[in-house]
């Protein structure tokens, strides 16, 4: 049985599983992520590496996965943005303190490939991952293997545009599609609506104690669940833009299947039957083409450890193939 440690490497946290071949996480630790210190960072991957590492002595490779753009080698983090990481050579600097082959990997990719080979994408070589989170990752796997552009840092598709000169985004532009069908989107429409219409958002503002700005994602979604029909608003302007955006994509990319990940994802069918609906609302040739599916992802927040074990372990870019 092939064992190895994938790493998840967050602005806070920092979580990592020993995964055997099937996919399967046999152990997990965690601590929170050093993220204005590169050494520290560093040095605390290492220490969960070598923890996992103490338990099963036949672990023979780790991959990070980790938010930013990773190079084409898969070697360095060119950019983070939730970690003081500016071309910074994270490969070596881990090898040297665990002593096992690294491979780095951006976390959208990480867990659009543990989706294709363990989750909801199993069976389907033509997928778009988009995690609906406080921003929007993604990661697609065309002809079963996973696309990674010229230079390693393909499927920013939170960043590609919506709204001419719109809502300023930490990217540095403005308009880009996160700011407008994220968890920090939903939680944006919640706020202002409350602030707007605070009789129609009366359940929002008493879920939030009163302020707008006590009210956070979960607020939302237990108001809509409860039928809230302020919450119910927020949540198909959301999946308005969260469907356009899928109908530009499968224009561009046509896949089989779009796996809806992030923690909009736990909405379960509150956010997926109005995604599908403007999907095909704005589908370029709807009515005289195949449509793809449109899931939620199985595996969860551990997705991206299984995803970046995974790809240690099909280390040659030419073996990366599901």
């Amino acid at each position: 049985m092939a064992l190895t440690i994938g790493v998840d490497v967050g602005g806070t946290k920092v979580a990592a599983g020993v995964v055997d071949d099937r996919g399967t996480i046999l152990e997990k630790v965690r601590r929170p992520t050093p993220s204005t210190n590169p050494k520290e960072t560093a040095e605390t991957i290492a220490e969960v590496v070598d923890l996992l590492k103490g338990k099963f002595e036949e672990v023979s490779a780790v991959g990070l996965g980790t938010a930013g753009f990773v190079d084409e080698d898969r070697s360095n983090v060119l950019f983070a943005p939730n970690l003081a990481w500016r071309e910074e050579p994270i490969k070596e600097k881990v090898e040297s303190l665990v002593g096992l082959p690294v491979v780095v990997e951006n976390d959208g990719n990480a867990t659009a490939w543990g989706e294709a080979k363990f989750g909801a994408g199993r069976g389907e070589n033509f997928l778009v991952l988009v995690a609906l989170g406080t921003g929007i990752g993604g990661g697609i796997i065309i002809n079963g293997e996973l696309y990674r552009g010229r230079f390693g840092i393909g499927a920013e598709m939170g960043h590609f545009r919506v709204v001419p000169d719109g809502r300023r985004c930490g990217c540095g532009n403005r308009g880009c599609w996160e700011q407008y069908a994220s968890g920090n989107a939903l939680v944006h429409e919640a706020r202002d609506l409350a602030r707007v219409a605070p009789a129609m958002a009366g359940r929002l503002l008493e879920l939030g104690d009163g302020r707008p700005d006590g009210i956070s994602g979960p607020e939302v979604s237990q108001a809509a669940r409860e039928g809230d029909k302020a919450a119910l608003e927020c949540f198909r302007t959301i999946a308005h833009w969260a469907g356009q955006g899928l109908a530009d994509l499968s224009a561009i990319l046509d896949p089989g299947a779009f796996i809806i990940g992030g923690g909009l994802s736990d909405a379960g069918d509150l956010l997926l039957d109005p995604i599908r609906a403007a999907f095909e609302d704005a589908l370029t040739g709807r009515g005289h083409r195949p449509l793809p599916d449109i899931r939620i992802a199985e595996l969860g927040s551990a997705a991206g450890i299984v995803g970046a074990a995974d790809l240690a372990r099909v280390r040659p870019l030419q073996d990366v193939t599901v």
